[in-house]
């Protein structure tokens, strides 16, 4: 019989391995935080919503190439501004919010994952080995693998810091002016930027479709006002027309330049040429093949669990980019569906036979971008509406920096 002064063992500590340390991997951490100290959730909005009915212990594994948070939303300015740049990224020691036993990061990438024996295949950037990692739940949330200039490809800060400079160098110097090709996202926001910060600087935009933005499920009256104001803030545009040809030719000066041939037979020259014309890849393959669809991403239920009927489907979990749903891929979204993920995995945490899920709704087309001063976003409720009021309200005074952190609360210190 036991004694007298035995006490109840203490609960079981659950392993949360996060792999991708962005907007939805952060998003998850803090989550989990919350709810394993019995607190509400940061991100719960519901009117009086309850706080846990206890605390759980875990222990949160956040693996990511990088060394700390990049804010992707600010790479069209980061990569032509100084001062912004050293502002985007913040390296993971050095926020508030995640300085706490419970979590710690480790750059590298994962491998390999079983999903039977839950147990990861980490490579490690600074010892070089590889080691296994033991998990209880994984979310997936390693996003989209981005080149130049959507995002950069230095993978720590002081690195970061010098191929953005070097990025800067190049566009200061150019003086036969600058062309973007590829009239995207990345190429308006680059384009718009580049007017502001050089005001001197020719600046072309080069998309092979009629209109902007062509890829995405996106009204016909939000490209075209997309259009007027890139054209309204000086940009050259050239749409209808694909890049053919790119060459360089070495001046008397030693000055180079770039020569590139249109389609239509037409010669553009310029002193810089930026590609933002790229199809981002799932950063999936680390994960078993019966999870992903044809693209490679992860096919998820409402509540962000994996979809397939495989080993311990229930604990695996995957958010932003990289999971198949609906709607155009943003921060917004991925931080959406992090509460979700991180929420329900609690719940299997609390009662792994009475979870109370909450399910994710599909998602409209809404976007919002940032052009030079002004802004231009649609949503199904507002229709298309632009202004520099609209870019006050949805990025602020630095491509929406403070307001995501804010949002994350990523200053306040961690309480225990």
């Amino acid at each position: 019989m036991p004694s007298a002064t035995s006490t109840t063992p203490p609960p079981p500590e659950f392993r949360v391995l996060i792999v991708g340390g962005s907007y939805g991997g952060l998003c998850a951490a803090l989550t989990l935080l919350d709810l394993s100290r019995g607190q509400v959730a940061r991100f719960n909005f519901t009117e009086n919503p309850q706080p846990p009915s206890r605390k759980i212990p875990i222990q949160i594994t956040v693996v990511d190439e990088r060394d700390g948070f990049y804010h992707l939303i600010g790479s069209p300015k980061a990569l032509a501004c100084d001062k912004f740049a050293s502002k985007t990224w913040t390296r993971f020691d050095d926020i508030p919010a995640l300085q706490t036993p419970s979590v710690r990061f480790v750059q590298g990438s994962v491998n390999s994952v079983d999903c039977q024996s839950k147990v990861a295949q980490i490579l490690d950037t600074n010892t070089k080995e590889t080691r296994k990692e033991k998990y209880d739940f994984l979310i997936a949330s390693s996003g989209l693998r981005r080149v130049f200039p959507t995002v950069p490809q230095s993978l720590r800060r002081d690195e970061f810091l010098e191929e953005a400079k070097s990025h800067m160098d190049e566009i200061r110097k150019a003086q036969d002016g600058v062309a973007i090709i590829g009239g995207g996202a990345v190429g308006v926001e680059m384009a718009a930027e580049l007017r502001i910060l050089h005001p001197d600087q020719k600046i072309t935009l080069i998309h092979s479709r009629d209109r902007l933005l062509s890829a995405e499920p996106l009204p016909v009256e939000f490209q075209d006002r997309v259009v007027s104001v890139i054209r309204e803030a000086g940009v050259k545009l050239i749409l209808g027309q694909r890049v053919v040809g790119t060459t360089t030719i070495e001046t008397e000066g030693g000055r180079r330049i770039w020569h590139l041939t249109l389609a239509d037979g037409r010669s553009i020259y310029a002193g810089h040429v930026m590609n933002a014309v790229s199809k981002s890849i799932p950063t999936s393959s680390y994960l078993p093949k019966e999870v992903l669809n044809e693209e490679g991403y992860v096919n998820i239920r409402p509540s962000t669990q994996f979809l397939e009927d495989i080993p311990n489907a229930e604990h695996h979990f995957a958010i932003g980019d990289i999971a198949s749903w609906a709607g155009i891929k943003r921060c917004g979204g991925a931080m959406h569906m992090a509460y979700y993920a991180a929420n329900n995995a609690h719940q299997l945490m609390l009662s792994a036979d009475k979870p109370e899920f909450i399910a994710l709704e599909r998602s409209p087309p809404v976007i919002g971008l940032a052009l030079g001063k002004n802004a231009v976003s649609y949503t199904p409720d507002q229709g298309t509406r632009d202004g520099e009021e609209l870019h006050e309200s949805l990025f602020g005074k630095d491509m929406g920096y403070s307001i995501c952190w804010n949002y994350m609360k990523m200053s306040e210190p961690c309480e225990a």
